[in-house]
């Protein structure tokens, strides 16, 4: 439960730049398409924050998975 804590405030940070708001209901609405193409492409190359923001939401969910399968072989 404790490593889902960061989640919210990675996806926030990530969801605000990749739809270009500052708006808090970006974090309650089901958008999926745009948010996947930018987590595994460059969708903003000469955006720094978002290239830094997108590489530490990757390392956040590659942790979360290694931390999930370790779960699910015991």
């Amino acid at each position: 439960m404790v490593w889902g804590i960061p989640s919210t405030y990675f996806r926030n940070k990530f969801r605000k730049i990749v739809y270009k708001t500052n708006d808090w209901k970006i974090n309650i609405k089901p958008f999926f398409k745009k948010e996947i193409i930018a987590l595994f492409s460059n969708l903003y190359p000469d955006n720094d924050l978002y290239i830094k923001i997108r590489n530490q939401y990757r390392v956040y969910l590659i942790v979360y998975l290694i931390i999930f399968l370790i779960y699910l072989s015991q």
